[in-house]
């Protein structure tokens, strides 16, 4: 994949992003890692029902929503990977569900695929990062792409963590503890 890093100020590009802040998650080890405030999920501008709780970091230090590099897709809690699959397949118009090929679990015939939308909304309504069908399909074959969101089960440790394929061709800036910038496909 092709990409491009920008170290030292870069004020010109940051007007193009939206900005939520960093969260530290100062319980045991997974205090290295870059946590956003994720709020909910919508798809195609409808809010997922989903237990919100373990979008956030809780005063064990579980839950919250981080963001990785190290993974390649985003990972989901199970409660949250099952709520948003059923309402991402609910929003197509026409591709029917077929058998999931590991790691995914929400996979889709290719034929007359249209792709809803997803928005994971951060700290504020307003501020929304909108991920479109390059970003969200994984083609594992021929006739079948998959949503590239994987369970992360049961025990999950994070209630989400956002992975490479969701990042890939988005302008990200981490600011630290000033918070993460980004960019909507």
């Amino acid at each position: 994949t092709l990409g491009f890093a920008i170290f030292g100020k870069a004020d010109y590009l940051s007007k193009l992003l939206k900005f939520t802040p960093m969260i530290q998650n100062l319980k045991g080890i997974r205090s290295t890692y870059y946590y956003v405030n994720m709020t909910s999920i919508k798809i195609n501008g409808k809010k997922v029902n989903l237990n919100t709780s373990l979008l956030s970091i809780d005063n064990q230090g579980n839950g919250g929503t981080k963001i990785s590099t190290v993974h390649h897709y985003t990972v989901l809690e199970s409660s949250i990977f099952k709520a948003v699959s059923d309402a991402f397949t609910k929003q197509f118009k026409g591709p029917k569900r077929v058998r999931p090929v590991s790691p995914f679990g929400a996979c889709y015939e290719v034929k007359g695929l249209s792709v809803p939308v997803i928005d994971l909304v951060m700290h504020k309504k307003s501020v929304h990062w909108r991920i479109l069908g390059p970003n969200l399909m994984v083609r594992v074959n021929r006739n079948v792409s998959c949503l590239g969101f994987v369970d992360g089960g049961v025990d999950s440790r994070v209630g989400g963590v956002v992975g490479g394929y969701q990042l890939e061709d988005h302008l990200v800036e981490f600011r630290g503890v000033d918070g993460f910038g980004f960019s909507s496909s």
